[in-house]
């Protein structure tokens, strides 16, 4: 089971990780979706395509485009589609 934690809150847990360059994208129902907040940055993979970020919060605390996911990878990257990835102190494992 890989979990990925932040501030002491799991923020996701499953068994259906896919690890892509040292990255778990976890299946969307398996991230607690009260811990992430939209947001409006982007970024360009250039095998993978457009990232689309979250901010990760628990309680008071928000860490900034710390979880992403790529709505509409390109093909070599289709088996991430809508995953959620995390970094930026969120530990995972």
């Amino acid at each position: 089971m890989t979990k990925a934690s932040w501030k002491g809150a799991i923020v996701a847990v499953s068994d259906d990780t896919i690890v892509i360059e040292g990255n778990h994208y976890f299946p969307p129902d398996a991230v607690d979706a009260d811990c992430l907040q939209p947001s409006g940055t982007t970024t360009i993979c250039p095998w993978k395509g457009v990232a689309h970020y979250f901010h990760v919060v628990v309680g008071d605390e928000e860490n900034p485009d710390a979880a992403w996911y790529y709505p509409d990878p390109k093909p070599a990257a289709a088996e991430i589609r809508d995953r959620i990835a995390f970094w930026k102190g969120v530990e995972v494992g």
